[in-house]
Order: C-alpha cells, then structure tokens, then sequence
C-alpha cells in the first residue's frame, strides 16, 4: 500500500506533523521532491524538530526514510541534520538516499544568491538554498546524480571542467563575482562522495521489492500545489512538482501504486516568499494572526521570515486538493482562530467585476479582490479534545462549511502541534 501526504496550499500546512503520525503504521517514508528549502515541524516526545531533507517518519525505530530520485540533496546538510537528531537523544534513524537524486552543489546556494541580489526588488524571495539553480542544472542536463560520485575520476573532473566552462562566463560577466576553481570542486565531490556513501541505495529496485512484499510506504510531498511549478502560482513557484502526481516519479515507482492522497489543508491561509495572495491581511489584524498562529507564531522553519497570513481562502484550496486528488483531507491549525469573534473565509474572487470560483491563472490572479464569507467564531480554547462532537457547535460549523466549499472530505482536524492532537471525523461528503 502506497499513501502520500502532499499540501494543498502555499506550504506551511502542516505535513510533517501528519507524515510523523501516519509514519507509526508505515515501513517506508520517502521524500519525493524539493530540497532543504523549506521546514516540516515536528513536536514529540524527543521535542521540536524542523526537517528540512529528512522524511519525517525518523522518529520511529522501525522506519525506512529515504531521500528519494526527485530531491536535490545537499550533503553536508543532509549528514548534519542526521546528527542533530542523535545529539537530542533520538536513535539513529534508519537513511537511505537514491542513487539518482541530484547533487546540490556549493555554487548553486551561490548562483541562487547572486541572481537574487542582481534582481534587487523585483527578486522572488528565495530562501537562497540553491534549489532553483539545482533544478535548473538538472534539466540542463549539467547536474551531477549522486551516482556520479563513484564514476571514474577522469570523467568526474572532465564533467567538472565543463560545468566550469559554462558558468565561469556568468560568474564574470554578469554577476561579476569570483571563479569557480575545478580543483577545487573536485576535492569537494570526493568530500560528498565518503560522506553519503553509507546512505546510497538503488532507490527503485528497493521500492519495487518493498511493493512486492506488501510493505507500507508514505511519499512525503515539500510545499503544496500553489507552489508546483507548472499549475502554481507562476514564477513565484518551487522549482520541483508539488504535486502526487509526481511523487511516483520523484520515488520511482508505478503512479497506480499510490492509492491515498492524504492532502493538508490549513485552517488560515499562510506564504513565504512572493506572489498573489489574494486573502492577504495587512497591519495590525496580520500581526495577531502571525502572532497566535502555527506553532510558536508564523515563522518559516527553514528562514525565519516572517510568513504572510490570511483568511482561509476556499478557491485556493479547493483548486489545490483537485490538483492533488485528494482522496481525503486533513485540516490543520485550527486552534490558533479562538480568539476571534467571527471567521472570514474566501469564497470567491472578484476579477475585473466579475466574480469567479474556479482559481484563475497569475495574470489574472493579481487582480483579483476576495469575496468573503463570515463565520462566527467560538471563543474558546480547543487543544486538548479528542472527539469531534466536543469541539464547540461554532467550531464544527467552520469545519463544516470548509468541507462543503471545497468539496473533498476532511477526515481529522488537527487542534494542537503534537502529534496525539488529532481529531478524527466522519465526513460530510
């Protein structure tokens, strides 16, 4: 059985407490797609943990969590993010890292540092981790696999010098920074090389064996689908597909293997970086709302940006779970909206005086005012209860109404950070 846990929104859901809690009854978790870019927060018995290339199932003895074909691994970070799971007293987890991934380089965090300060204002708010150059690389066909860490030397260095050729000139010329040495990148591959050696694996062969012998796999999905960089917000995208869709390319097996698409959903709407954001709230009613939300405020784990906030926006997200198809919902963060007397959410989006429910494309994005909905709110704190039925009627109610206006069945509601802060619930639809 294959599930995958993916975002429906702008990233920040809450996947990796859902990966965590599903990975309990799963042999194999697999990140499938983006890189050390952006954070999964996790809270639990160890304390609080933000991943950033690690699947979030290394918390479990009994797990396999492999860096899968679609990731651009950094390797240094990946073994340093290993440790400082064993230095906070959790054992070892069990790491694999495919064969085929790509390699982010140190010149990629470079280029994607430069194009960033060379576009000023008009920048797409990296979080400069070189993922965008990665990516690019790779479609380029420019990219280094991790299995070209165990190539000949003569062809290591001969690929080296290559890639030195081609972005020397930019280096000169438009960025006007220093030269890449390829002597130098070559003592660094062989660096990378003894340092992911014990974690490399033939990443398909070791999923279709698993398939064949029944194991549970979860595909773990970075961001969410108004991130994807073809049916997201274009270009203020990631530069890999958020999208289900791919995580049975960025894994490695047949796409009709995954048979559940757990799809997160927030409770608010929240984004790092750039972009249209059409429930956006400004000023002081923001602030609060950063303030309350997530867990500790609304904070990127991966920059500690300040993230922007608004109110749920239910054209987004139901647009979001369909790219997904899902096949159920999890709705997260609900318990930071307690302290507010009625709830707008978006239900429709204005556009040149019309107003439309069907997500528009960036052009017309950019245009468009929210049509809001309000809801009364219920004034309580909600952590702490486990069943549906005690949650307050006001509470429900929200629930209720997210479900009917994005049409896709919520499962659980999560009210709390830690992972027993689940609510399971019959859906309406």
């Amino acid at each position: 059985m294959v599930k995958a846990v993916v975002g429906a929104n702008w990233g920040d859901e809450g996947k990796g407490k859902i990966t965590d809690m599903l990975a309990k009854e799963s042999d194999i978790i697999v990140r499938f797609q983006g890189g050390s870019n952006a954070g999964h927060t996790i809270v639990n018995d160890y304390g609080k943990f933000s991943l950033h290339l690690l699947p979030s199932g290394v918390f479990y003895g009994h797990t396999t969590c492999m860096v899968g074909t679609g990731v651009a691994v950094n390797i240094p970070y990946l073994v340093k993010e290993i440790k400082s799971l064993t230095d906070k007293g959790v054992p070892e987890p069990k790491v694999l890292v495919s064969d085929r991934a790509q390699l982010l380089m140190p010149y990629h965090i470079l280029f994607d540092q430069y194009e960033e300060e060379r576009l000023g204002g008009k920048s797409y708010g990296s979080t400069k981790s070189g993922i965008a150059p990665c990516y690019s690389d790779k479609y380029a066909k420019i990219g280094f696999q991790v299995n070209e860490l165990f190539a000949p030397e003569n062809e290591l260095k001969e690929k080296i010098e290559n890639v030195c050729a081609r972005k020397n000139p930019l280096l000169e010329h438009l960025y006007h920074k220093p030269l890449l040495d390829a002597d130098e990148l070559f003592e660094t591959m062989k660096e990378y090389r003894e340092m992911v050696r014990p974690y490399v694996c033939h990443a398909s062969a070791f999923l279709h064996q698993a398939i064949k012998d029944g194991k549970r796999i979860l595909l773990e999905g970075q961001l969410g689908s108004l991130k994807d960089t073809d049916h997201g917000i274009y270009p203020m995208v990631t530069s890999s597909s958020t999208l289900a869709g791919y995580a049975s390319v960025g894994a490695g097996i047949p796409p009709y293997e995954i048979t559940d698409i757990v799809t997160v959903v927030k409770a608010y709407s929240s984004a790092v970086g750039a972009g249209a954001f059409v429930s956006e709230l400004f000023g002081e009613e923001a602030e609060e709302l950063r303030k309350r939300g997530g867990d500790g405020g609304e904070y990127g784990a991966t920059t500690g940006r300040p993230r922007r906030v608004g109110w749920f926006d239910a054209v987004a997200t139901r647009y979001g779970c369909f790219m997904q198809g899902a096949t159920e919902v999890v709705l997260t963060v609900l318990d930071p909206l307690g302290y507010l007397d009625e709830i707008p959410i978006c239900v429709g989006y204005e556009i040149d005086g019309e107003t439309v429910t069907d997500f528009p494309n960036t052009t017309l994005l950019y245009r468009a005012k929210p049509v809001l909905k309000k809801l009364p709110g219920w004034k309580t704190d909600i952590r702490g209860i486990r069943e549906f039925d005690e949650l307050p009627e006001a509470c429900r109610n929200y629930i209720n109404v997210i479900e009917q206006e994005i049409g896709f069945p919520i499962t659980m509601v999560s009210n709390g950070p830690g992972r027993d802060d689940i609510i399971k619930r019959a859906p309406a639809l």
